[in-house]
């Protein structure tokens, strides 16, 4: 009840921050905002879906027998809900191994398609990014700008770097937190237990790596297709309310917006993520078509994977839990 209580109170102030800052104009502003447009938007978002099912199905490679395709989407979208309705999306990756796991997918094999789904939007975001660095260099920017930019970047490549140095250094890291936790006075066959799991997910990963070359090359494809698709919504509401604004940096204020929400723990990231977009945005187009944007933005990015997604959750995981529970009560 707290969870569904803190979702509520996050999405109140979702809401509140961009009003606040646009004030009556905001509404004057949404009343007149093409409806053909927001429809696109809502279509894209329904064809990223589709995207990410498709690569959840070649990441599984020869597991995705076990998986059917309506079967797979629903796993899609009760993830995309649980990322938005958990604090900083915590609640995603668990959703994507249970509901795996109970068609039969080993865990390991699960939590491996999730790291490496991860790992490619992570390469995604970091040749992007590169990109609008190289942009950035034959434009006039601020310094707020350059030092966002900078700080993304090192961000960025600093996970890269971690993820290959885990992945290289993987035994050492095994012995060090192996004296961690018995320092911690943690039992022995705790510490084994953990230690095999992680060994399986490791073995589970270097599987996924070793899928076909065109394989992974399609993985990243979907993935290029999926963001792209994503975080241009940002970019056609602001075009929409009839403000000029380059793509590439509706693409840099989303994914610091973003950024920033995880780092809050809020569901969603919400609050925060229209709080650090308010404030880069707002220099730049002014404030009620910032607030306005960023209010059609969440509603199709945020709003709309809870509205859709929630319902696909209850089915897939709420259900199971249901029956459950009535074969108790029969007892």
């Amino acid at each position: 009840m707290s969870r569904v209580i803190l979702l509520l109170v996050a999405l109140l102030v979702a809401v509140l921050i961009p009003s606040l800052l646009g004030g009556n104009e905001t509404w004057y502003r949404l009343r007149h905002f093409p409806l053909h447009w927001l429809l696109i938007m809502f279509g894209m978002i329904l064809l990223c879906w589709v995207l990410n099912t498709l690569r959840l199905r070649l990441l599984l490679g020869d597991q995705c027998h076990k998986v059917g395709r309506l079967k797979s989407l629903g796993v899609v979208m009760a993830a995309e809900f649980a990322y938005c309705a958990t604090p900083g999306g915590s609640g995603g990756p668990l959703t994507i191994m249970a509901l795996l796991s109970r068609q039969g997918v080993r865990p390991a094999r699960g939590s491996a398609v999730f790291a490496m789904d991860q790992l490619s939007d992570l390469v995604f975001f970091l040749c992007a990014l590169s990109g609008i660095l190289i942009y950035a260099l034959f434009q006039h920017l601020s310094q707020r700008m350059e030092w966002l930019l900078m700080v993304s970047a090192i961000s960025m490549f600093g996970g890269l770097v971690s993820c290959i140095a885990v992945a290289r250094y993987h035994r050492l890291l095994i012995r060090l937190s192996g004296r961690l936790l018995a320092r911690l006075n943690v039992k022995a066959s705790t510490r084994l237990r953990w230690a095999r799991k992680l060994l399986h997910f490791l073995a589970a990963f270097t599987d996924t790596l070793k899928l076909p070359r065109q394989t992974l090359i399609k993985v990243f494809a979907l993935t290029c297709l999926h963001w792209g698709l994503r975080y241009s919504v940002l970019y056609l509401a602001v075009r929409g309310l009839g403000a000029d604004l380059q793509w590439a940096w509706t693409f840099l204020i989303q994914m610091l917006s973003l950024s920033a929400g995880q780092f809050s723990l809020l569901p969603g990231g919400a609050g925060a993520t229209e709080l650090t977009s308010a404030a880069l945005l707002a220099p730049m187009v002014g404030k009620s078509t910032a607030a306005a944007a960023i209010l059609i933005w969440r509603a199709v990015t945020y709003y709309f994977y809870l509205v859709v997604g929630g319902p696909v959750f209850f089915l897939l995981l709420g259900r199971p839990l249901l029956r459950k529970l009535m074969r108790l009560k029969q007892a």
